[in-house]
């Protein structure tokens, strides 16, 4: 079965084509002959792309999220714990015997109260849905987290209890 020449043609075009040896480069000037094609690119020129506008409207909403004022929590006849986390940051730990549902949380000069959101793990959690924060506690180490930017804020927070070693027991030497 004999092929059609102008399928061949058609099939040797689209070949150049993608070489890109047939075409003129999209960055080129554009012809005098085609008035419109000069329009379509000063417009392109001017309007930035739809990823660069999703990112810029993005940054626009972070930026103009602000936390409603709230009044610091009271520290008076608290625990405190003082954390020292990877990166040199510092979170200090406020918390009462009495009611265990809550903790204040000392991060970058600012005191915020956290309440707490039951795990099925046994892990501590306490949020703060005004400013975002996320404090989780486990045996091994405490990590505030920032829900708005879904980012951490520092890892690897220790205790001083936390941070000592622990020392296995020396095995115990057989008497016969």
């Amino acid at each position: 079965m004999a092929t059609s020449p102008k399928y061949l043609l058609a099939a040797g075009a689209f070949a150049f084509a993608a070489l890109g040896l047939c075409a003129a480069p999209a960055s080129a000037a554009p012809e005098k002959n085609h008035p419109k094609a000069a329009d379509v690119l000063k417009a392109k020129k001017a309007t930035p792309s739809k990823s660069k506008s999703k990112k810029a409207a993005a940054a626009a909403a972070e930026d103009d999220w602000t936390p409603a004022e709230e009044a610091e929590p009271d520290v008076t006849d608290t625990r405190v714990t003082e954390y020292t986390c990877e990166l040199n940051n510092k979170v200090t730990i406020y918390s009462n015997d009495k009611d265990d549902a809550h903790i204040a949380l000392r991060w970058k000069k600012r005191l915020h109260r956290l309440d707490r959101v039951g795990t099925t793990t046994g892990a501590l959690r306490f949020e703060n849905t005004n400013f975002r924060l996320i404090w989780i506690g486990i045996p091994s180490k405490g990590i505030l987290l920032d829900s708005r930017l879904n980012r951490q804020l520092a890892n690897e927070c220790k205790s001083a209890d936390q941070a000592t070693p622990v020392v296995a027991a020396a095995p115990e030497e057989k008497t016969s």
